[in-house]
């Protein structure tokens, strides 16, 4: 059964103007892992990010570093949540998460689907 289903677009050149804008942003958003990817690929993720908490319902105080995209050995993206997000997930019964991202000229796009 889906739990919820989020959706993000993020204007990549404007994600580029705030990481510049507030150099800790990136620290903020960001796993370890993550910050070392390229801009279009952290536009992406943070794309994912908002995906996650709009599919949890924007819950208040979900920290960002508790919901990392990464890649299996064929280079598909999945989720690993942990701390503040999997308690949320945990407690709506999420069991499975299924996440689509893309890039498409300035924009980068991601669908997040909780499911139980």
């Amino acid at each position: 059964m889906i739990v919820g289903i989020g959706m993000d677009v993020v204007d990549v050149p404007r994600f580029v103007e705030q990481l510049e804008r507030t150099p800790t942003l990136r620290q903020r958003l960001f796993t370890p892992a993550e910050r070392e990817l390229r801009v279009r690929s952290l536009a992406a993720r943070f794309a994912a990010k908002e995906a996650v908490a709009k599919a949890l319902g924007a819950p208040a105080g979900m920290s960002f570093q508790d919901c990392e995209v990464v890649c299996d050995d064929a280079g598909d993206p999945y989720l690993q949540v942990t701390g503040t997000v999997a308690v949320v997930a945990e407690a709506k019964g999420v069991q499975r998460w299924h996440l689509s991202l893309s890039h498409d000229g300035d924009l980068a796009t991601a669908m997040v689907i909780a499911e139980s």
